[in-house]
C-alpha cells in the first residue's frame, strides 16, 4: 500500500496540474456519484491527509480517494482522455483544457461537502508530512496502549497517520527495536526518536521523488535495509533477514526485520527457511 510519501507526491502532481484551472468535465465511475457533473467549477487545492487525498473545488465539493494498494492518478494530456478512459479499472477521470487526471483501481473514491471533511478524515492522528504537525500528540497517541506492539501502535493510522510497512520497518532497525515490542516496554524517549526518524525518512523521500530509505536508491531495488529483504543477509551483520506476520485479523500485516540487530525472532516465526522475494535481487552490503 502506497505510504504517506507517495500520497504526498501524488497529491502535488494533481496540484500543480489542477489548481486553479476551471475543470471542463468529469466521469465519476462508482454508482454512488455516477451522475456528479463537476465542469465549470475551479480547483482550489489537491492536499493529502495520511494516505487520504483530497481534492478540494468550489462550491464546497471534495473529491476524497484512496490509493490502497493498487490505485494510481496520472496526469496525462487531455488528448488521451477518450483512450485511457476505455481502462475498465478506471474509476475517475476529471479534465481542464490542457490535462485529465485519471483515477485508476482506486480503493476508496466519493464526493462529499469540503465542510464535512472531518467525516472521513476527523479519525486521524496528526499527519507526519504535515508542516503542522504535532509530535507530542502523535507520542501520546502511540504511547496510549501499552500492551500493543510498537508496530501496530505506529500502523494505527487513528495515532499517527502516513506510517505503514516500510516506513515502520525501517527506522525500527535503524535504531534496533525489535518489532513486536509491547510499546510500554520502550522509554518514551525510544518512541519519541523512533517518530522523528519516520519523519526524517518520509521527508527524504519526498524530496527524492521516490520512496527511498537512504536518499540514494529505490526501495523496489535493494535501497532498504530490511523491509521486501526476506531471506538475504543484513547489510550489517549478515544475518538472514526474516519475515513474519504481526497483529491480529482484519489487521494483520507482515514484518521484517533482523533477529541478530533487532533483538531476537519475532514469536510469530515458525523458523522455517524463507526464500527472497522475486527474482535477481543481490544483496549489498
Amino acid at each position: 500500500m502506497p505510504e504517506g510519501d507517495a500520497v504526498w507526491r501524488t497529491a502535488r502532481r494533481l496540484h500543480q496540474a489542477l489548481a486553479d484551472e476551471v475543470l471542463e468535465g468529469s466521469d465519476v465511475r462508482v454508482p454512488a456519484h455516477a451522475t456528479a457533473d463537476l465542469s465549470g467549477r475551479r480547483t482550489l487545492e489537491v492536499v493529502p491527509r495520511g494516505k487520504h487525498l483530497l481534492h478540494r473545488v468550489e462550491g464546497d465539493v471534495t473529491v476524497h480517494s484512496h490509493l490502497r494498494m493498487e490505485g494510481s492518478w496520472r496526469v496525462h494530456p487531455v488528448a488521451r482522455r477518450h483512450a485511457l478512459g476505455r481502462r475498465h479499472t478506471v474509476r475517475m477521470l476529471v479534465w481542464t483544457g490542457r490535462r485529465v487526471a485519471v483515477g485508476d483501481s482506486l480503493g476508496m473514491l466519493e464526493l462529499v461537502r469540503t465542510s464535512e471533511e472531518h467525516r472521513v478524515v476527523g479519525h486521524l492522528g496528526p499527519d507526519l508530512l504535515d508542516p503542522a504537525y504535532d509530535a507530542e500528540l502523535a507520542l501520546d497517541h502511540v504511547r496510549s496502549d501499552p500492551t500493543r506492539t510498537i508496530t501496530e501502535a505506529c500502523l494505527d493510522q487513528r495515532n499517527v497517520a502516513g506510517m505503514g510497512t516500510i516506513f515502520t520497518a525501517e527506522p525500527l532497525f535503524l535504531l534496533g527495536i525489535n518489532p513486536w515490542t509491547p510499546v510500554g516496554e520502550l522509554a518514551e524517549d525510544q518512541v519519541r526518536e523512533l517518530l522523528a526518524l519516520a519523519r526524517r525518512l518520509l521527508v527524504v523521500s519526498c524530496r527524492a521523488g521516490r520512496t527511498t530509505i537512504t536518499g540514494r536508491g529505490d526501495v523496489n531495488e535493494d535501497d532498504a535495509w530490511v523491509h521486501g529483504r526476506m531471506g538475504l543477509p543484513c547489510k550489517r551483520c549478515g544475518t538472514t533477514i526474516r519475515l513474519a506476520p504481526i497483529g491480529r485479523q482484519p489487521q494483520e500485516r507482515v514484518m521484517f526485520s533482523c533477529p541478530h540487530c533487532q533483538g531476537g525472532r519475532a514469536p510469530t516465526d515458525d523458523g522455517r527457511p524463507q526464500s527472497p522475494l522475486g527474482h535477481g535481487r543481490r544483496p549489498t552490503y
